[in-house]
């Protein structure tokens, strides 16, 4: 099977904001890649809502421990799914990034590449 995707995706839990007009919800990524994340939240979303994001990524380990960068970006639901018997968040949504700037992909791929490194993919 030959992988369609441009950036690794690994299975990492970091807290996630996405909001519409109507909404806020607070979360965390199931997994994530520099293209987008896949999330549980507690109402369907359909599919191409674009929704705005923020996404807290930790700094790398020679800084401080616990400093994060804040990514604010927006994104478009590409995937919606109900899952049974999975408690407060019984849907889940893949977005795709469709706004983020270049600098902060670049510091979301250089997390995920160290995850890659240590062995965490999905």
């Amino acid at each position: 099977m030959v992988e369609r995707r441009k950036y690794p995706r690994v299975k990492k839990n970091l807290p996630l904001k996405i909001s519409d007009d109507e909404y806020d919800i607070l979360t965390e990524t199931k997994n994530i890649s520099g293209s987008g994340v896949y999330c549980s939240v507690n109402k369907p979303i359909p599919i191409m809502t674009k929704l705005n994001m923020v996404l807290l990524v930790p700094l790398k380990k020679n800084r401080n421990k616990g400093d994060v960068k804040k990514i604010n970006c927006e994104g478009v639901v590409v995937r919606s799914e109900q899952m049974r018997d999975n408690g407060e968040h019984p849907y889940r949504v893949g977005i795709y990034f469709n706004d983020i700037k270049e600098k902060d992909r670049k510091a979301l791929v250089s997390y995920i590449n160290t995850a890659v490194k240590a062995g965490i993919r999905t």
